[in-house]
């Protein structure tokens, strides 16, 4: 008959291996993603250095809490309007609660006597966490290390959990509240998996501190350590949820602010920002890229005649063409009215040429069903830095593009620098090739 000891052993063993298997599960499973895609088209590769769209929407948060972030990670002063949230809240939060405690179990510890014997011990458990606490959150570099300060600092609590425990009477110590606290509060911030994870984590620390002061506990300090872990599981649940929905709702208010609701792409605000970032990017390495300008020909006449429902559909259709054409590390945004952008990383102006035509010839050839004439755009093709060296004058110059197209006919592209020349493009429509207007 085993022993209520080697039964909880064998249940701290349990919880171990899963908490392994759980962390180690997403990795087994993209591996699968892999070899299963094997034999798929072979998906576009990724270009060092490329725009990173959540990069540039954490950026836009930050700026509305009146900072900006350089691609170093510093963080600079430049108020662009009233702060409406304090993205080092949680980082404050979690420095004032983790010092408080330290401050509050070494005064309880010194003050109450009740521990003499392992005061000692306690002191500097408390100066050597606090020490490494102290690294973790203030002396890490900007690398990619830092970003394992949020994980490290949770074991490092779950550790120091554990010994104050272990040092304070095992399953009678005042101090078993400390596992709750730190699910409930980890619980809030990550992803609900590695809220279980944590759970785990914290019940095999629990036990084993337990365990290691007294081997043979009596019934009631076995009810007390059932109703924490209770508490525990029902703190992580809890936590896991609401974090879950506040991860949703911050979700879908940065995806409010950076995307155009009528047709999907970013907005006008994310596109300045990627813009801004590859242009220093373009500085520091000498990249070039280009910037597409596009506007729909005679949309007023489509609103006028056939009502601004057929309008906003004749926006999707462009938008949906434009999303259609770029690449995954392009930026596509509808710059305001019936007037689209589109950012290419790495191109030179061939490649931008190229590709403005596609979506040209596109959007003539699908047309829509009911507009007569067939909608059309008119296309600026500007590039970095043979255009200008800033936003604003690579703007200008592909706004002068666009109109250089325009003013040569619709329905063509054109560059700000050169005069609109006719070329020869193929369209198997109809079995014949007909001649499609490009200005140069």
């Amino acid at each position: 008959m085993p022993t209520i000891t080697e039964i909880v052993l064998a249940a701290i063993a349990i919880l171990a291996v899963t908490a392994i298997a759980l962390l180690v599960a997403p990795t087994f499973l993209w591996v699968r993603r892999r070899f299963a895609r094997a034999g798929e088209q072979q998906q576009e590769p990724k270009t060092e250095g490329t725009l990173d769209p959540k990069a540039i929407a954490r950026e836009l948060v930050v700026r509305t809490a009146g900072q900006t972030v350089d691609d170093d990670g510093q963080d600079t002063a430049a108020p662009l309007g009233p702060a409406a949230a304090d993205p080092t809240l949680e980082d404050r939060i979690i420095r004032i609660v983790s010092w408080a405690f330290l401050m509050a179990v070494a005064v309880f510890a010194a003050a109450s006597g009740l521990w003499a014997a392992n005061l000692a011990a306690i002191v500097i458990l408390i100066a050597v966490t606090g020490e490494v606490l102290l690294i973790l959150q203030d002396v890490v570099p900007r690398t990619p290390l830092r970003a394992l300060r949020g994980p490290l600092q949770g074991v490092l609590a779950l550790a120091f959990a554990a010994a104050i425990v272990y040092l304070t009477g095992g399953f009678e110590s005042p101090f078993t509240f400390t596992f709750p606290l730190i699910v409930g509060a980890g619980a809030l911030l990550v992803a609900p998996r590695i809220a279980l994870i944590l759970a785990i984590l914290a019940t095999a620390a629990y036990l084993g501190a337990g365990l290691a002061v007294d081997q043979t506990p009596e019934t009631g300090p076995l009810v007390q350590m059932l109703v924490n872990l209770t508490g525990l599981y029902l703190l992580a649940y809890i936590g896991a949820s609401v974090g879950r929905e506040q991860r949703r709702a911050r979700d879908a208010a940065i995806r409010m602010s950076t995307v155009d609701a009528l047709t999907g792409l970013y907005n006008r605000t994310f596109f300045f920002s990627a813009l801004e970032r590859e242009i220093a990017r373009g500085d520091r390495s000498g990249r070039a890229f280009c910037l597409v300008m596009l506007d729909l020909d005679d949309l007023k006449s489509v609103n006028d005649r056939f009502g601004h429902v057929a309008g906003d559909q004749v926006l999707r259709n462009v938008a949906d063409t434009i999303r259609g054409g770029v690449r995954k590390i392009d930026v596509a945004a509808r710059y305001g009215g019936d007037e689209f952008v589109a950012l290419l990383p790495e191109t030179d102006p061939t490649g931008g040429w190229v590709l403005a035509e596609k979506i040209r010839l596109t959007v003539a050839e699908q047309g829509m069903p009911g507009i007569d004439p067939t909608p059309t755009v008119s296309v600026g093709v500007v590039s970095y830095p043979a255009d200008g060296r800033s936003a604003d004058a690579l703007l200008v110059s592909a706004d002068r593009a666009m109109y250089a197209s325009k003013r040569g006919g619709k329905n063509r592209v054109a560059r700000a620098t050169a005069e609109p020349m006719v070329v020869a493009i193929e369209s198997h429509e109809g079995g014949r090739s007909r001649e499609a207007d490009r200005a140069g």
